[in-house]
C-alpha cells in the first residue's frame, strides 16, 4: 500500500507526478529544483542559492513524512554543469552528519526541468 505525501511548503508537482510516495517505510521523494513554493518563482544565478532551496524543498517534504535527513538512505544529484559540483557538494553536505550521510550519485546532465541548474531526489526510510 502507498501513501501520498505532499505539502504546500515545496512546490507543487509540474506534471502527472507528487511530491513523495511512502510505502511500506520506504519514502521516495521525487527531485526538487530550486523553485519557491509560495511564489512558484526559480531561485537563479548562484548555485549555493540553488543548491539550498532544493535542499529545503527537500526538508519541508521529509518533514511532512514524520522523518528528517537522518532518515535518508540515497540521495541523487542531477547538475546541469559538473563544474558546480564542488559548491553544490558543500552546501548538501551541510545538511548531513559526515559519518551517516546517505549513498548519493551526483550526475552531469543536458537540461533539467524548467533549465534549472541542480535537481535533488532522496530515498528515505523510517
Amino acid at each position: 500500500m502507498k501513501k501520498i505525501i505532499n505539502t504546500a511548503n515545496a512546490p507543487a508537482p509540474i506534471g502527472p507526478y507528487n511530491q513523495a510516495v511512502l510505502s511500506g517505510n520506504t519514502l521516495y521523494i521525487s527531485g526538487q529544483i530550486p523553485m519557491d513554493a509560495a511564489t512558484g518563482n526559480l531561485v537563479e544565478g548562484d548555485i549555493k542559492a540553488e543548491t539550498k532551496k532544493s535542499m529545503e524543498n527537500l526538508k519541508a517534504i521529509l518533514t511532512e513524512a514524520g522523518m528528517t535527513f537522518e532518515n535518508v538512505v540515497k540521495s541523487s544529484i542531477f547538475l546541469a554543469d559538473m563544474n558546480q559540483f564542488s559548491e553544490v557538494n558543500e552546501v548538501y553536505g551541510a545538511y548531513f552528519n559526515q559519518e551517516t550521510a546517505p549513498a548519493r550519485e551526483t550526475v552531469e546532465v543536458a537540461n533539467l526541468p524548467k533549465f534549472v541548474n541542480v535537481e535533488i531526489s532522496m530515498i528515505a526510510v523510517l
